[in-house]
Parts: structure tokens; C-alpha cells; sequence
């Protein structure tokens, strides 16, 4: 993967993360509130390596661009709280997908890159042993099958074209046309706001 790929990946996990960090305190159960608090953490830190292999400043790119200049997917940038339904669907079609592009990093030429794709490997199996013990357990609710249908297009654009067919074989969903990534969803500029905004309240060269 080229350099805007692995920044692609590193988006999508950052905001991902922040997402996932909107359920603390308010999860349906105890167990829930502290597991995805916890992915969340997984998330954000995964980015943060993604971004120490492209950038000398990871904080940097991760904090100062613009909210037009983020490469990460509609699919995780959308508000879901409170609809834990539709969290379910996008965190069972996202760890599917990453796992199926992760495992393309783990096969890189450069150490580096395949050396931090199998690190993460092995934290991610954990997030989709939880997504599939949800998708399991919702899997006949209709509003978990109707979330399916719609994030699948959003799930689908996040792998390049020779990978989508893995992604339906490894969810057993039928195949529809992808939403490609490109376009950011309305809610992102407000998310963007709040990522960085202790960031943004200090004068540039601040040491964190």
C-alpha cells in the first residue's frame, strides 16, 4: 500500500475511535460501556502508529489538517448514538474489512509496515470476536438487519475492488454497489471540531 492508503487506514481508525468513545458512560450495559471504551482506546491507538509510519510528527498530521484534507470514510464518521443497532452493524462490517486490509499490510515488502500490521492483528482479533458476538445475538432483530443493508455500500468502499468479495464471503451479505470513499458526511465538520479543539486552543510548537 502506498503512503495515502496507509492514511486512508489510519483516518478511519482515529475517527472510528472517537465514535466508539461516544458510548462511555451511556452503553446499555456495564460490560458494554467499559469494551468499547476500550476498542475506542485500541482504535485511536492504532491510528497513532499508522501516522508514525508516514509522519516525523504524528500528533501533527493526526490534529492539524484541515477537516477537508481527512481521507477517512463516511462510514465511520456518522453519528449513531443512541441507536446501538446500527453501532453494531458498522462495527461488525468495519472489523471485517479491516481485518481483510490489515491482512494486506501484515504481507508488505516493508518490514515496518508488515511488523505493525501483525501487532495489530493481534489486538483487532479481539474487536471482531465482540462484533460477531453482537451480529450473532441481533442477527434476527430487524433494525440490526436493516443497518446491515444500509452500511454495507460504505463498508464495501473501503476496500479496493479485489477485496470486496471477501468482505461478502466473510458476512454472508449479498453484494450491491459501493459507496466509494471521497465524500465526508455531514457530521463531520462538528466531530472534527471536537477532535481538535484542545489542540486548536494552544499556540502552534506547544509541547504536549
Amino acid at each position: 500500500m502506498n503512503e495515502q492508503e496507509l492514511l486512508s487506514i489510519a483516518d478511519d481508525e482515529l475517527v472510528l475511535g472517537w465514535r466508539d468513545s461516544e458510548w462511555t458512560g451511556i452503553a446499555p450495559v456495564l460490560e458494554e460501556d467499559v469494551a468499547l471504551s476500550s476498542i475506542a482506546q485500541n482504535e485511536i491507538g492504532h491510528a497513532r502508529a499508522l501516522y508514525t509510519l508516514i509522519a516525523k510528527d504524528p500528533d501533527a498530521l493526526a490534529l492539524d489538517r484541515r477537516p477537508e484534507e481527512y481521507r477517512s470514510s463516511a462510514l465511520v464518521e456518522l453519528r449513531f448514538v443512541p441507536d446501538w443497532a446500527r453501532t453494531i452493524a458498522r462495527r461488525y462490517l468495519y472489523e471485517h474489512a479491516d481485518a481483510i486490509r490489515i491482512g494486506r499490510l501484515a504481507e508488505s515488502d516493508d518490514k515496518a509496515v508488515a511488523g505493525l500490521a501483525a501487532k495489530i492483528q493481534r489486538e483487532e482479533a479481539y474487536h471482531l470476536m465482540h462484533a460477531d458476538m453482537w451480529a450473532e445475538r441481533l442477527r434476527d432483530e430487524p433494525r440490526f438487519r436493516a443497518a446491515l443493508d444500509e452500511l454495507l455500500p460504505y463498508a464495501l468502499g473501503l476496500l479496493e475492488a479485489a477485496d470486496r468479495p471477501a468482505l461478502l464471503a466473510a458476512t454472508g451479505l449479498e453484494n450491491v454497489a459501493p459507496i466509494e470513499r471521497g465524500r465526508h458526511d455531514d457530521s463531520w465538520p462538528q466531530l472534527w471540531e471536537e477532535m481538535t479543539m484542545v489542540r486548536r486552543s494552544e499556540p502552534a510548537g506547544v509541547a504536549w
